[in-house]
């Protein structure tokens, strides 16, 4: 169904990522910028308040007819776990307790993540820091589509169920791109969070566990914030790399949608990506950026010339090192 998208690879450069340039300027010019590279302290009580909120919700849900359970999955707890994979990501960055206490961030990541129901959060942090060094490095950015992705979901019928399918192609891209040995604190992630999804199922039952599943699958695929993954790095724009969102959902997502700042100051927490806009707006204001993740995602399906193929990927130079 739909036109056979146009694109057959990757838009390959040959130019360094532009973010450690640009952040070399703006902290040459704006030098009271790096007052802002410190934890969020807020961000602990935020989580903490998430995951009992989530608690709440299992219990309430345990009797519930499977409609309603997949319903408030679908209406409630998509939100909430969606937006909990953004604190890890926050947490990931050492926001939480800083990076002199780089173990606590980890050992409150495992704990953020409990109500996701799979275990993510140690290899997330794994990833994502190459994700930051060696943006869309061949072989190591596993943000990057596989070759595969790019050639199968080529039409407009497929790139829906691709959107779809977001959560589980983020989960295993790893294994074919760049895997990694597993690490003790993997280990200890998954085995806390199995042991937390079984103390679920034996307490509240099976309907606590799919409305917890069920919550990160629909929370990461066909939904209004999952726009995100599409709208930070998919090329729109010839020669625009990352774009910046700055709608409303921000207020969920710990200001995720402040792309291009965040790319430019992953030492800084969402909470103060405004004001590195703000402060250096000269350097913000003429990208180019969006207003609506749900526009991206209609935009991506319908849009024979986008598929994930839509990615600038550059060969790195042997030296990398990675995490």
């Amino acid at each position: 169904m739909g036109n056979r998208v146009s694109r057959e690879d990757f838009e390959w450069v040959y130019t360094d990522q532009p973010h450690a340039t640009r952040r070399q300027e703006i902290l040459a010019k704006y030098p009271e910028i790096k007052s802002l590279m410190k934890p969020d302290s807020n961000l602990i009580w935020i989580v903490i308040m998430m995951v009992l909120t989530q608690f709440v919700a299992f219990y309430l849900v345990k009797d519930l007819d499977w409609k309603w359970v997949l319903f408030w999955a679908y209406a409630f707890g998509s939100c909430v776990n969606h937006s909990m994979t953004l604190a890890i990501h926050e947490v990931s960055h050492n926001s939480a307790f800083g990076h002199y206490k780089a173990m606590w961030n980890r050992w409150f990541g495992i704990f953020a993540n409990l109500p996701i129901g799979v275990p993510y959060s140690v290899s997330f942090k794994r990833y994502h820091m190459d994700h930051h060094r060696y943006l869309g490095g061949d072989g190591i950015d596993v943000d990057i589509p596989t070759d595969f992705e790019g050639w199968f979901f080529c039409t407009t019928f497929r790139k829906f169920i691709w959107v779809i399918l977001q959560p589980l192609f983020y989960a295993f891209r790893p294994l074919f791109i760049n895997p990694k040995p597993i690490s003790y604190l993997e280990i200890i992630n998954t085995v806390i969070q199995i042991t937390f999804d079984i103390v679920v199922y034996y307490v509240l039952g099976v309907k606590s566990l799919v409305y917890m599943l069920a919550a990160s699958l629909f929370g990461l695929g066909l939904h209004p914030i999952s726009g995100h993954f599409i709208a930070e790095h998919y090329m729109f724009l010839k020669g625009h790399e990352t774009y910046s969102y700055y709608g409303p959902l921000n207020l969920l997502t710990f200001n995720v949608g402040y792309h291009n700042e965040h790319h430019d100051f992953p030492n800084i927490p969402g909470k103060s990506l405004p004001l590195v806009r703000k402060i250096a707006a000269e350097y913000y204001d003429n990208l180019p950026h969006y207003n609506s993740w749900i526009k991206v995602l209609y935009d991506f399906v319908t849009d024979d010339t986008i598929s994930p193929y839509s990615r600038m990927k550059r060969h790195l130079k042997g030296n990398e090192v990675q995490e």
